[in-house]
């Protein structure tokens, strides 16, 4: 009878413990939520995960095992075929070097999808209405303190910098409120998708939204997208929203431009060096912040746990995947996509 295949527990589950122990009905499991990076080398070396054939990878592992760089890839066994990541973002992740030796990546979108727009409009709101200085003055004891007038989201034009399911769920909000949704991505929806929204150039998206939400992945084409040169470009008095990554902007240059007025506020929840956040931004009163709650809710980070399990599933059980990430959709040795 040949040996059932083992998979690889890195990093912390929280709300779907159950569903990860009921795998052990067909699979050997193993784990290793704690721990070093030179741990987790070394077992690669010493064959203790050999009979890996895929691992759940918490976001959050990357304090335990650091990122999965090329030095980490390179030393995980021959079995190991998937990496089933919790995370819409998985710029931690090296797919390259994971193409490079046939190991399929997946990620969480969809699940992440409403509770990543519900902050976007939180973000949205609180900046147009520039709260964060009567929010200050309230618990001081000032009652409103320096507040200013916000604005209204009616009739304001967002534009969306990624139309994935994140940012078709922020549009679907962002109607409700009266606003005109205009849209940059590497390619044109299908125009069932669009829902009203018009697909516009890089160029004309930066000079016609009054509100600028960026929700696309973060990798090495996309890093600092947003600059002093794209911001200098940017509708006077724009409202700069991120809850994708914040090193898709240039923080420095989104301070100056903050500073000088050319945006005239900003709602994020990401920031380029977390947790580490720029002093230019923390002592501005235009700056909305939050501490990376984007799913931060039970239902969203159960739904991310099981999603992932399943993939995991999908894959050891029948070499698919349910989400494949977008770099390694038609390579030839991919595993197909299966539906959810």
């Amino acid at each position: 009878m040949p040996a059932r295949p083992a998979v690889l527990l890195i990093g912390v589950l929280t709300h779907s413990n159950d569903a990860w122990a009921a795998l052990s009905s067909k699979y050997t499991l193993l784990e290793f939520r704690s721990g070093t990076r030179e741990e987790f080398l070394e077992n690669c070396r010493n064959g203790t995960y050999d009979a890996v054939r895929g691992c759940y990878r918490s976001n959050s592992s990357v304090a335990v095992t650091g990122p999965f760089d090329r030095e980490l890839v390179a030393a995980l066994p021959a079995s190991w075929k998937f990496i089933a990541h919790n995370g819409a973002g998985y710029d931690n992740v090296d797919v390259d070097a994971c193409s490079a030796r046939r190991i399929a990546v997946s990620s969480t979108p969809v699940a992440v999808d409403d509770a990543t727009a519900d902050t976007g409009i939180f973000l949205m709101l609180g900046a147009l209405r520039q709260v964060q200085e009567p929010l200050t003055a309230l618990r001081e004891g000032r009652w409103k303190g320096r507040s200013r007038l916000g604005h209204d989201p009616r009739g304001k034009v967002l534009g969306i910098l990624g139309m994935g399911g994140i940012g078709r769920a922020t549009a679907h909000r962002a109607r409700s409120f009266g606003m005109q949704i205009i849209y940059h991505n590497r390619r044109r929806l299908d125009p069932s998708l669009e829902k009203g929204a018009r697909y516009v150039s890089f160029d004309e998206l930066l000079a016609r939204s009054d509100v600028l939400s960026l929700n696309l992945a973060l990798n090495a084409q996309t890093r600092h997208i947003i600059g002093a040169p794209e911001l200098a470009r940017t509708k006077k008095g724009v409202v700069v929203v991120n809850t994708a990554r914040g090193a898709l902007i240039d923080e420095a240059a989104l301070v100056d431009a903050l500073e000088s007025g050319q945006v005239s506020a900003v709602g994020l929840d990401v920031y380029e060096n977390e947790p580490e956040i720029h002093p230019g931004l923390v002592k501005n009163d235009r700056a909305f912040l939050l501490p990376h709650l984007g799913t931060s809710t039970y239902e969203t980070q159960r739904d991310m746990e099981l999603l992932v399990l399943n993939n995991l599933q999908a894959a050891v059980d029948e070499g698919k995947m349910l989400t494949l990430v977008s770099e390694q959709k038609g390579l030839e040795w991919a595993p197909k996509e299966v539906s959810r």
